[in-house]
């Protein structure tokens, strides 16, 4: 099976995750398992997490908080109404009040104060738009703007508009310090709007001297406007198309996620595009040509990975949707050139960002075959990946955790290491890693950039070797 470069992450739940059906998408090219916690039990996530583990140490885990939403309470009678074109809703503050016919109540306390007039509120991903056209200090009186069935427990969206709502859910308090004891790798933080969303779950992770990094999803329009700031308090960013294209226009969404990741690739972080990218393979053994040409302008656009939701959740042909992904970034990426300025803005440890731009300007003009590196971070193979080399990045880890975060990383394969006491050690024993492993073979040209085995400090050197 060709390698791809473009990591592949695979949602899966626990009613489906015994080990056969995990080995099958690893086999087929998945990188990472994603466990929604929205629609997961501490209980469930874990039977998750012991089945990758059965399956390889190489497969990176990452959760989803549910974060900071706001959704209807539950319906009176369970059923729901249809709201016509027209019709007066009223919207109240309740918390623990049941909706019925005419009246909303929401998850939130301080729903009706922070929604002013004239503000739109879209209904279960705005299948049903409301529009505010008075308020008091008690209700919002509301006009429905296109007929729907509005049913409890949907999610509330309002454009432009802050809500007050605390960082964390008592359940992302769970699912974060579970996710701790469990040592998965990374947590995907939902609705971020500024570094504070991201602030609370690190002073979790940090009382716990805890490894785990966090990824930011950005889906409302204040986690674009605040992205730079929110890029400096996380590890990466995930752009969750689905809540993203409730709050914006549909048309705006390609180019917003141009400029996400573009600004990613200029700060050296990690990016996933998700939602929907294979969606009608949910029920289908084959991808919509829009459907492939989707996953393919993500890659072009540089993405580090490409997510799955229900295609492995839940959906008929999970296997046939990791292959086809796989596919795609295969044909795709050998179109994807390394830029001749490599460019070096933005890098935390300069001589680690000087070394790795040369390295990679030298792979093309020399037949290097593999680049080697060793780490304790990884943040050199971050650099590394960041400048889209055509030949394959290798990182010698020291810690499990790190060779696992290197699942998310484009081009980048994590190996487990020893420290070493000289460069020639760690040379020699870089090469019959490899080599034992069929990546490389004798005679090839491999180029190795490596640091202090002491230290964290980032790479303090280059050079080539002949295997």
């Amino acid at each position: 099976m060709e390698q791809k470069k473009t990591k592949i992450i695979c949602t899966i739940s626990d009613l489906r995750c015994d080990v056969d059906f995990i080995r099958s998408l690893y086999d087929s090219g998945m990188n990472v398992v994603r466990i929604n916690s929205a629609h997961a039990t501490v209980e469930g996530a874990q039977k998750i997490v012991e089945n990758v583990r059965q399956v390889s140490d190489r497969i990176a885990i990452l959760i989803d908080t549910k974060g900071p939403e706001v959704r209807l309470t539950a319906m009176e009678g369970s059923v729901g109404f249809v709201a016509k074109e027209g019709d007066r809703i009223i919207v109240r503050n309740g918390t623990d009040r049941l909706c019925s016919n005419g009246t909303l109540y929401t998850t939130c306390g301080t729903f009706v104060a922070d929604v002013p007039c004239g503000a739109s509120i879209l209904i279960d991903d705005g299948s049903v738009e409301l529009k505010v056209v008075e308020k008091d200090d008690e209700m919002l009186v509301c006009r429905v703007q296109n007929p729907g069935i509005i049913k409890g427990k949907k999610s509330v969206n309002v454009p432009n508009v802050h809500i007050s709502l605390p960082p964390l859910t008592e359940k992302d308090t769970l699912f974060v310090n579970w996710a701790v004891d469990a040592d998965i790798d990374f947590i995907a933080h939902s609705f971020v709007r500024n570094k504070e969303d991201l602030l609370e779950i690190q002073k979790i992770l940090d009382s716990r001297a805890s490894h785990i990094k966090i990824i930011s999803k950005i889906e409302n329009q204040q986690g674009i406007d605040n992205l730079d700031e929110i890029l400096t308090h996380c590890y990466g960013i995930m752009i969750a198309r689905g809540d993203l294209g409730v709050e914006i226009a549909a048309e705006k969404i390609p180019l917003i996620q141009k400029k996400i990741i573009q600004r990613c690739r200029a700060r050296k972080k990690p990016v996933i595009v998700a939602t929907q990218m294979l969606h009608s393979m949910i029920e289908n053994p084959r991808p919509t040509r829009a459907e492939v040409s989707d996953v393919a302008n993500a890659i072009i656009q540089s993405t580090d990975a490409i997510m799955l939701s229900g295609e492995t959740a839940s959906g008929a042909y999970p296997v046939e949707a990791v292959n086809t992904m796989r596919r795609i970034a295969v044909e795709t990426e050998e179109s994807i050139l390394t830029p001749p300025e490599l460019d070096l803005i933005n890098v935390t440890r300069p001589i680690a960002g000087v070394l790795a731009r040369s390295l990679v300007a030298a792979t093309l003009k020399l037949p290097v075959k593999a680049i080697i590196f060793d780490t304790w971070t990884g943040r050199t193979g971050r650099y590394l990946a960041e400048f889209r080399p055509k030949v394959p990045i290798y990182a010698m880890c020291y810690n499990a955790f790190t060779m696992r975060e290197m699942a998310l990383i484009y081009d980048v394969y994590g190996y487990p290491f020893n420290r070493y006491n000289t460069k020639e050690e760690f040379v020699e024993r870089a090469i019959n890693v490899l080599t034992e492993d069929g990546k490389i073979a004798k005679g090839d040209l491999v180029g190795f950039i490596g640091g202090n085995p002491d230290t964290d400090s980032g790479a303090t050197y280059m050079e080539f070797r002949y295997v």
